[in-house]
């Protein structure tokens, strides 16, 4: 009896294991990180499915939208004195550039052009409004007019549920609607790439993996001269990729194994490795720190449209350098207030890109750079981008109701601590 009972508790363990094992697998296997939704075109068609923009190849969700800010009224809020030191006397701006040479400030209050990045997954509808301008809707309802930038004017192609592939050149959109993405797609552009890459000094990075900037699919392919010959060798095929000499070793998932030289994928002429690291964001390797990646077959496209929340703005507490700290909402260098938008700094050959949503704290060490803590807990010391140095034009809090907020300069901030 005692017997029987022990194979009955061992049957029901194992079942419990097994279907523990096969959730895992679904969710890693799942398609949901693909860039999903509808097309409308000019001649009242539409086509829904997988989307992939043209040149880029953006293909997720956590893909960064690039383009730039068509007004920004921020630079109203500060004083005539507050509007001079920025411009540092006589016209002259940060670090002494002549931004009337420029044409940044043109009036001094609305016709900036800051650049605008965010993640796919932080948007609603992309409405056309010409070949370089649109207007973005976030998930929150708010509208954003951009122009120009590396993401409009682009072919858009879209798996079509019934037809297959389709490419729509940007001239003949109307809008873009994003929405959720199936579990599984029945048809699509490939499966992902994800996998590990080891550099020379910073240590491993793990996630989503964008190859010389652009190769994001197994479909996609290494090119490069083998010993006999010009080879085409697909994404999905190669188990892992190591930089030698004045080439790479590619290892494949069969074993077998090549030394490829003479181009821009396997030489110093490659434009970097993008990996998409959950809780921090985009982070891109350059080929002179690049040692190997590994690849993980697993089909895991990241997070899904869902998992990205809608925005309420950002919030929290700047400590000023001998004067009075300010709590409220946060417009970040005169120009980020959403969590969706991205901070970006350097560590050497490593580039980061981190949405504010998945930053802490931020505080000055000097000049040139800053500690950024994530909520991960990990804490990178950037540097080299106008975010994170002397470059910055500094913070407006919005303590209140009151629509004249506070505004406290760079080099007095002791630490940004957000909400």
């Amino acid at each position: 009896m005692i017997s029987n009972r022990k194979n009955i508790l061992t049957l029901i363990l194992g079942i419990a294991v097994a279907c523990l094992i096969i959730a895992s697998e679904a969710n890693a296997q799942s398609d949901q990180g693909f860039i999903y939704g509808k097309i409308y075109t000019i001649g009242g068609d539409t086509y829904q499915g997988q989307m992939r923009w043209d040149s880029r190849g953006e293909v997720y969700w956590t893909d960064h939208f690039n383009s730039n800010k068509t007004r920004d009224n921020n630079l109203r809020h500060l004083s005539l004195q507050d509007q001079q030191n920025l411009q540092g006397g006589d016209d002259k701006g940060w670090l002494g550039l002549d931004w009337k040479f420029l044409s940044i400030w043109d009036d001094k209050y609305s016709n900036t052009t800051h650049q605008f990045v965010c993640q796919f997954g932080d948007i609603k509808i992309i409405e056309v409004e010409g070949s370089d301008r649109a207007t973005l809707q976030l998930k929150n309802g708010v509208e954003m007019e951009v122009r120009g930038g590396a993401d409009l004017g682009e072919t858009i192609r879209i798996y079509d549920f019934e037809l297959g592939h389709i490419a729509i050149k940007w001239s003949r959109i109307d809008k873009i609607e994003f929405m959720p993405t199936p579990s599984r797609l029945d048809d699509k552009y490939g499966e992902p790439l994800y996998g590990t890459v080891r550099t020379h000094r910073k240590g491993t990075f793990t996630g989503q993996i964008w190859w010389d900037t652009d190769e994001n699919m197994s479909t996609d392919v290494l090119d490069g001269e083998g010993r006999d010959g010009d080879m085409e060798i697909a994404f999905g095929k190669i188990k892992s990729i190591e930089k030698e000499a004045r080439g790479s070793r590619v290892i494949l998932n069969s074993g077998r194994e090549f030394y490829l030289t003479g181009t821009n994928d396997v030489n110093s002429e490659n434009s970097g490795i993008q990996v998409a690291v959950e809780g921090m964001g985009r982070v891109e390797i350059k080929w002179k720190d690049f040692d190997m990646i590994t690849f993980e077959h697993n089909g895991n496209s990241g997070p899904s449209y869902n998992s990205f929340a809608r925005p309420t703005g950002l919030r929290g507490t700047v400590k000023v350098i001998d004067d009075s700290d300010a709590s409220g909402l946060i417009v970040f260098d005169l120009d980020e207030a959403w969590e969706y938008e991205v901070l970006e700094g350097d560590d050497d050959e490593v580039e980061y890109h981190i949405p504010f949503r998945n930053i802490k704290r931020i505080r000055p060490r000097n000049y040139n750079y800053s500690n950024v803590e994530l909520r991960n807990g990990e804490v990178l010391l950037l540097g080299d981008r106008r975010d994170v140095t002397e470059s910055n034009g500094g913070i407006l809090v919005f303590t209140s109701n009151n629509s004249d907020p506070t505004y406290i300069s760079w080099k007095k901030v002791d630490e940004v601590i957000f909400d």
